[in-house]
C-alpha cells in the first residue's frame, strides 16, 4: 500500500498560469514549480536542519543555471517545513525573478496547506 501523497495546485497571474506538482514519500518530497506547461527547471536539493544541532539548512543546485536563488530558497524552506529531504524544480520564463519567486512561494504554501489538510 502506497503512502505517497500527490498534490497539484495552479494560480493565474497576469494571464500566465503557474503550477505546482508535489509528491511526498516517506523520507523525501519533490516539488515541480512551472510557468506554463509542466517542465523540469533548475533543480535544487535540500536537507532539513538536524534537531539539536545549530547551523543552516544544507542545499545545492543539481541541474540548471537559471533561477538558482529561487530554487535553493524554496528547497530549503520546503525541507524545513516537512522535515524531509526536498527536491525542488523551478521553471519560469518571467524576466522578473522576484515576481515569479513570490508566486512560487504562494503555490508552495498552498500545497503545504493542502498536505496538512489530508493528514
Amino acid at each position: 500500500m502506497s503512502n505517497t501523497k500527490i498534490i497539484r495546485e495552479t494560480v493565474e497571474r497576469n494571464g500566465k498560469v503557474f503550477s505546482a506538482f508535489y509528491l511526498e514519500f516517506r523520507n523525501a518530497c519533490v516539488l515541480f514549480l512551472s510557468e506554463g506547461a509542466d517542465s523540469l527547471g533548475t533543480l535544487s536539493v535540500s536537507i532539513p536542519k538536524r534537531t539539536g544541532i545549530g547551523g543552516l539548512t544544507a542545499s545545492s543546485i543539481l541541474l540548471g543555471d537559471r533561477n538558482i536563488v529561487a530554487a535553493k530558497l524554496l528547497a530549503e524552506r520546503l525541507s524545513d517545513i516537512v522535515g524531509k529531504v526536498a527536491l525542488v524544480s523551478v521553471f519560469t520564463r518571467t524576466a522578473d525573478d522576484m515576481k515569479a519567486s513570490r508566486t512560487f512561494l504562494e503555490l508552495m504554501k498552498k500545497v503545504v496547506a493542502k498536505k496538512e489538510e489530508k493528514e
